[in-house]
């Protein structure tokens, strides 16, 4: 996740799907910029995608893992950091320029300048808008907590993380994601 800075007022919804910006989410609203990536949040979510990718193709579970593509919760236009979509909604909705709904599972990278609360109320957007699960990534404090609807689980350097409800039996040690 990346700190957000407003550019445009009045931007609606309808317009943004049919032709999404780049590097923007609609927040309340307004057109806003996502900003505050830093090379080792963009290495973390380069190296989730590419092990989300991975795993689904192992496993034969198939869909597809995204990076910064643009999804609508019940309230804004969003651009999770690392989503996956299973083959179904895949099959669905794969060809047009906005998901029409939250990603079933998602991961927002925290970048220094990110305030916890609204990463927090974030994942919890999601959350409400049909995703099942949220990974949060903190990678200075080397914690990623995994949301559901009914739990939120903590995992520290040492521990392996695991996916609760999506992309079932992905697995990866705290440590090897944030290294």
């Amino acid at each position: 996740m990346v700190t957000a800075t407003a550019v445009q007022d009045n931007f609606t919804v309808e317009e943004f799907i049919i032709e999404p910006p780049d590097n923007m989410e609609l927040v309340d609203s307004q057109l806003v910029e996502k900003n505050g990536m830093t090379l080792k949040t963009g290495k973390i979510q380069s190296r989730l995608s590419r092990y989300w990718g991975d795993y689904k193709d192992s496993s034969g579970q198939g869909g597809e893992a995204y990076v910064e593509v643009p999804c609508r919760t019940n309230r804004q236009i969003r651009r999770p950091d690392v989503a996956y979509l299973t083959p179904e909604l895949v099959a669905q909705f794969g060809n047009l320029a906005t998901l029409p709904q939250s990603f079933p599972l998602i991961a927002e990278i925290v970048s220094p300048t990110d305030i916890a609360e609204d990463v927090f109320l974030k994942a919890q957007e999601y959350l409400a808008s049909s995703c099942q699960e949220v990974w949060l990534v903190f990678p200075e404090s080397r914690l990623i907590f995994v949301m559901t609807q009914n739990q939120i689980l903590t995992f520290r350097s040492g521990d392996t993380a695991s996916t609760q409800q999506i992309l079932i039996g992905f697995s990866i040690e705290v440590d090897r994601l944030l290294a």
